[in-house]
Parts: structure tokens; sequence; C-alpha cells
């Protein structure tokens, strides 16, 4: 019985919260059952990704589990973009980076160090990191500097063609990092313990169908938002960088602090700064072509805050995984820099 008690959760969960949802219940009601719903999600998605690691190797894993994890944000953030939510959509993406970057990864490198005194991944995946997460950044900054001369149609036509170069440079680097350099990039060999919980093809199924209730899950869970956040007065920016960004991201939190204590530090740091630089060199740029389609561009011009925060994120993170070795304390410094982001941004 103990064996299916997390599936009964996940599944009663699951169907609370739809009812609620659809229900048109108490908004505070369907915040607190669609956050508990949500933790369970993330658990399946987790012990997917770790299925699917297991059979096809922790880069390509934490590959999967970062491009499902942000699968939802996307459709989240479509819909928001067709609403004409830019500042909601551009603070959400400022807080996935940053959450992954800082949150996630601190949180994993803090509970995988507790157990092992030190934990490596490839040092030259960390270094091919490092040089991405600059080239996001750079890539979110120069249209900021240059909109302030530019006229509304230049800095729209700009952010086009930015995030077009930005969607080929991340499809090149797939090819490079999966393809041409796949052994040179990969992790050596770690002890998995034991046999996976699934088959590789029933490990990649129920990877689809805990997206696909992540998905579900989080929609309802930001439907509840603009009510908790009125009820408690917190800010518009706050919300998006921190509060929506930590519901969005609660997949690959799960995920990559389950294989960080299991010696699996290569797929939690590809969970977490996969999805980073996902978000930054992937999903910004799509959601700039999709707003273009809809017919009124969203253009890459981020506020100083948020363009702070992300270099911020982005010099502790380079800082600590150069050397490809984590230990507890590294977890601790990037957990202490969200805290003091999440002030700053509370306070703004």
């Amino acid at each position: 019985m103990k064996k299916y008690a997390f599936y009964i959760a996940l599944i009663v969960s699951f169907a609370a919260s739809g009812a609620l949802h659809y229900g048109h219940a108490n908004m505070t009601l369907q915040f607190a059952v669609s956050a508990v719903a949500i933790i369970f999600v993330a658990g399946f998605l987790g012990r997917a990704t770790e299925s699917v690691a297991h059979h096809a190797g922790e880069r390509i894993g934490g590959f999967l589990n970062a491009t499902f994890g942000n699968a939802a944000e996307l459709i989240i953030a479509i819909f928001l973009v067709k609403d004409g939510l830019f500042d909601m959509v551009k603070a959400s993406l400022t807080g996935s980076i940053i959450g992954n970057l800082l949150l996630v990864l601190g949180i994993s490198v803090l509970a995988g160090g507790l157990k092992f005194k030190e934990q490596n991944f490839n040092v030259k995946m960390a270094g091919h990191n490092a040089s991405l997460m600059f080239l996001a950044v750079i890539a979110l900054i120069i249209p900021a500097v240059f909109a302030r001369s530019f006229t509304i149609k230049e800095t729209s036509t700009l952010s086009l063609l930015v995030a077009g170069i930005l969607i080929v440079a991340y499809l090149l680097w797939l090819l490079f990092s999966m393809v041409t350099h796949r052994n040179m990039l990969s992790d050596e060999v770690v002890e998995h313990g034991g046999e996976p919980a699934w088959s590789m093809k029933l490990a990649i199924l129920f990877l689809i169908v805990a997206t696909i209730m992540t998905a579900f899950v989080s929609e309802w869970l930001v439907g509840t938002v603009e009510s908790f956040t009125a009820e408690f007065g917190l800010s518009e920016l706050f919300v998006g960088a921190f509060l929506i960004a930590i519901i969005g991201n609660a997949a690959e939190h799960s995920a990559a602090v389950m294989l960080a204590t299991k010696n699996k530090i290569g797929a939690a740091v590809e969970i977490a700064i996969g999805s980073s630089l996902q978000i930054a060199l992937f999903v910004s740029p799509v959601l700039v072509v999709v707003s273009w389609l809809f017919g009124r561009t969203m253009d890459l011009v981020f506020s100083f805050y948020e363009l702070a925060a992300i270099a911020v994120a982005v010099l502790i993170c380079k800082s600590i995984s150069q050397d490809g070795q984590t230990n507890w304390y590294e977890g601790v410094l990037l957990l202490v820099v969200y805290c003091i982001l999440g002030i700053a941004f509370f306070l703004v």
C-alpha cells in the first residue's frame, strides 16, 4: 500500500484541484489545493526524469526535464502575450531565469552537498554554460541600451532580429552539445544504484503525462494568483518575478534536488542552468515571434531591475560552477543572493 500512496495522493490532489477550479470555489482554497497538487505532480515528473536519465544519460535526462518543464511556462506565457500582458511576461521570464540559477541550483547543490562532501560534473560543460549565460545577458542588455535612441518600430525590429539570432544560436548549441561534441560534454559514468523504475518508453510516456498535468495545475494556480496577491498587497513585479516563477519551476525544483541527493549533480546542473538558458535563448525569443504573429510585437527591452537581477545571478552562478565541483556552502551562497534579490523586488 505504501508503494502506491504517492500515486493515490497525486491523483486525488490533481482531481481536487481541477474540481475546485472548474467549480469556481474560493480562490484562496484553490490556491492552497493547487499548490499541494503541483508538489505531487513535480515529484511524478522527477521520477520520470530519473528513469530517462538512467537509460539515456544524465545530460539528455536533464535536458528533457528542462524542456518539458519549460513547455508549461511557454504555453502560459503565450496566453499572457496574446492578452498583451508583456510586463508580466518579462517579469515571469526574469523570475524563471534567476529562479533556476539561484533557487533550483542552490537547493540542489545544498541538498547534494549535505549528503556528499563534494560533487563533480563536466568542467567543459560548465565553461560552455558560462559562455551561453553571458550571451543571454548581452542579448538582453543591447536592446535595453539602444531602445532610448530608437523609435518603437525600430525597437520592435531589433527585438525580432535578435530573437531570430538567439533561436538559431540555441539550436546550434543543441547540435553541438547533443551531436557533434556529445562525448566531450558528457559526464563520467555515475553509479545509479539498481534498475530504473520504468522502461525507457514508459518513462518518456510518463514524462509527457506529467508535463501535461503540470501545465494544467500551473494554469489553475496562476489563475488564483491575482486574487491572492491583491489580498496581501503584493506588487506585479514581485509576483511575476518570484511567485509565478517559483510555481512554474516547481517541476524543476523537485527533479533537480532529487537527482542531486543521489549524487547525479550533472543532471541537476543540466536542469537548473539548462532550463535558464532555454528560457533566455529560446523561450523569450519565441514569445517575441509569437507576439509579432498576433500583430503586436513584444520587445526584448527588460527593466533595469530585471537586467540587474539576471546579471547578478549569472555572475554568481558562473563563479560557483566554473570549476565543475560543488559543495553545500556554494548552495548557501546561491540561496543568499536569491533572498537578497527577493527582498529588493518585494520592496520596489
